[in-house]
This record gives C-alpha cells, sequence and structure tokens, in this order.
C-alpha cells in the first residue's frame, strides 16, 4: 500500500467519525430530551443512550487499545443494559473525547503498519481492517441514532442546513 493512499485512507477515516458522524450525532441529541435519549420500543431495542455508550466503547477497544496499545477495560454489556439515564451533555462529551482520542491514535499511526495483524475483540484483523470497522460500524449506528431522532422528535434534523460544527452542549 502506498503511503499517499494510506495517509488519505487514515484522513477520511477521520474526518468521517469527528467531521461527520460526530456533529450528526450532536443535532440529534440536540433535539432530543434526555428522557428520550433513554426510550427504548421494547427490552429487545437499543435506546439512543446505549447506541452512545456503545460506540464510545468500540471505538476505544478497536482503536485506543487494538492499535494505540492502551489498557483494555471495555464492559461491553453494560454498554447495553445500563438504565442509569446519564444526562445527554455527558454522554456526548464522553463520545466526544474518546473520538478526539481515536483521531490522536490514527494521526501518530505509523502507516507502514496498516497491513499488519491485530488481535482485537477476540479477532485477527489487519490495522486496517480495524479502522475500516470502526467507520463503517459508527455509519451503522449514526444512522440508528438519526432515524429514532426522527421518530422521537417528530421532526428532520435538518443536516441539510446545517455547518457541520459539534454543538456543544448548553441544555436545560
Amino acid at each position: 500500500m502506498s503511503v499517499e493512499v494510506a495517509r488519505a485512507f487514515i484522513a477520511e477515516a477521520r474526518q468521517y467519525l469527528l467531521g461527520d458522524y460526530l456533529p450528526k450525532i450532536g443535532r440529534c441529541l440536540e433535539r432530543l430530551s434526555d428522557e428520550q435519549v433513554w426510550w427504548r420500543a421494547n427490552e429487545q431495542s437499543n435506546s439512543v443512550g446505549n447506541l452512545l455508550l456503545h460506540l464510545e466503547g468500540n471505538a476505544r477497544q478497536w482503536i485506543i487499545v487494538g492499535l494505540g496499545g492502551a489498557t483494555d477495560s471495555r464492559d461491553r454489556d453494560r454498554e447495553f443494559s445500563e438504565r442509569a439515564r446519564l444526562p445527554r451533555a455527558q454522554l456526548l462529551s464522553a463520545l466526544r473525547s474518546t473520538l478526539e482520542e481515536v483521531s490522536g491514535v490514527l494521526a501518530g499511526l505509523d502507516l507502514s503498519t496498516l497491513l499488519e495483524g491485530r488481535r482485537i475483540q477476540g479477532l485477527e484483523v489487519t490495522a486496517l481492517a480495524a479502522v475500516f470497522h470502526v467507520v463503517e460500524h459508527f455509519s451503522m449506528h449514526t444512522g440508528q441514532i438519526i432515524l429514532l431522532t426522527k421518530q422521537l422528535a417528530d421532526g428532520d434534523p435538518a443536516f441539510h442546513d446545517f455547518d457541520g460544527g459539534v454543538p456543544q452542549p448548553n441544555w436545560a
């Protein structure tokens, strides 16, 4: 893999995570109350809050731990079982912090190691596959959060008139 392609791949991954998905999630959270963030259709469904915890845990495990070498302390089951109704501002802040850390790991990644194997979540993957997994996983769950927001907030998050900046929570 050429260094140019590797550099472009990492730059695109960072842009999708911090410049596309996170702002869309932030826009959704602006439209939801803390109560709506924890609404679930049934016990088998995830709330927006659980999805946010899950995205944070997944990105941390696959990138910060898997590629960055940090200690793995993920409690995946808690991501889905949490019912404490953490405030949306806290959830967004934690996700933002994790994605900034992810971005730092990606920025410092030795591009010549992208095709090297890693063991992440019990799977043998390349570093490239780990990055790809996190980006596609984020995309899938961001879409779920958008759908839930449209259902719960009774309207379109209006991304077309959105400048893409990550909102800073100032919710009552």
